[in-house]
């Protein structure tokens, strides 16, 4: 059978699976937010480790603002080598070990976690797969809930990842998380009707020889997370920095010709990121804004988030939704395909 202009068309996987995210938050919120409940209700621990591996590691970092700032427990970010290529054994007794991971199938994922559950962690691994390798060998389980994810750049997988891991931490509290949740999913339809805007910001950054993407806070996940679709489907090199962390040296890289992309969630952390686009502004940078109305007002260039009544916790869900199409249409406006980037795979398998 001839295949139609639509099927051959590149990037049709990660356009469709982008769009598909409203959906799949619906979903969560629906018959996946009772079961996250009921797993919170069975875990308790006075320390967290996260460990996670690309798109999941930034879905992790999010969690740990979630877990330090909403339930002031201390979490780390797991170094999986210590273990797989160390062999340490630490002592985890009453420490949550939170493994986050698409496919549940990376070998390093695998042995970590089950060499953490042998060393007395409680272990959870919020997966897409609840057939892996990775949930068989975790206590608990978390399922996402998006559907077959096939282009290769994660998209709904990364914020399905997000609403189940808030949904699971206000379980931990006590609390229904899905009532503040419940703006998302119809905020997320509308942010995705506006692509023509992003296509107007990607021929701006076409040509782009190296970008550079800041926030705070909740923010600074959707930092990373954009920095790494741009960089796996653009082959853009995109480099991410918190804020503060970007003014202790890089930003002497930054001039007027480098765009700056900066991600000012609604709430403290945009507070926290004011001095910053001071100071980027101050250098004449090109500088992109994804966030509020009156702080794209006095940038370069930018996105309006629709923050209003969202909870400053829950806005990296809607924040990276513009970014990821942004690295869809840059790629494609490059003459690229974003659906198979060059030199990767769907499963990523590190040892």
């Amino acid at each position: 059978m001839t295949a139609t202009p639509e099927q051959e068309r590149p990037g049709r996987i990660m356009a469709r699976e982008i769009r598909e995210q409203p959906d799949v938050l619906r979903r969560l919120l629906g018959t996946g937010a009772a079961r996250i409940q009921d797993v919170a209700r069975q875990v308790a621990a006075r320390f967290v480790l996260l460990t996670a591996r690309g798109t999941s590691d930034n879905a992790a970092l999010y969690a740990k603002y979630l877990l330090e700032i909403r339930l002031g427990l201390p979490c780390g970010l797991a170094s999986m080598s210590t273990t797989t290529a160390y062999g340490a054994r630490p002592d985890l007794r009453d420490v949550l070990v939170i493994t986050v991971s698409q496919s549940g199938g990376s070998p390093d994922l695998v042995a970590s976690t089950k060499a953490a559950r042998e060393a007395g962690a409680i272990t959870l691994a919020v997966t897409n797969n609840p057939d892996s390798p990775l949930a068989a060998v975790s206590e608990h389980h978390i399922d996402v809930m998006a559907g077959p994810e096939k282009a290769l750049p994660a998209t709904k997988t990364y914020t399905a990842s997000l609403l189940a891991l808030y949904l699971f931490v206000e379980g931990l509290r006590g609390t229904d998380g899905s009532a503040v949740a419940a703006v998302l999913p119809d905020l997320a339809a509308e942010l995705l009707t506006r692509q023509d805007e992003v296509r107007t910001l990607a021929s701006r950054y076409r040509f782009a020889g190296r970008m550079v993407i800041t926030s705070r806070g909740y923010g600074y996940p959707t930092a990373k997370e954009a920095a790494l679709k741009l960089m796996e489907t653009s082959y853009i090199p995109a480099l991410s920095y918190s804020g503060a962390d970007l003014l202790h040296g890089p930003l002497a890289m930054v001039d007027n010709i480098s765009p700056v992309i900066a991600v000012v969630t609604d709430g403290q952390g945009g507070l926290a990121l004011q001095p910053v686009l001071d100071r980027l502004r101050g250098r004449g940078a090109d500088l992109m804004v994804v966030g509020p109305e009156a702080q794209v007002a006095q940038a370069s260039a930018g996105f309006v988030l629709p923050t209003a009544g969202v909870a400053e916790e829950v806005q990296p869900v809607l924040e990276i939704l513009p970014l990821q199409l942004l690295a869809y249409e840059v790629t494609i406006a490059r003459g690229q395909d974003p659906d198979a980037p060059r030199a990767l795979a769907k499963v990523t398998e590190t040892r």
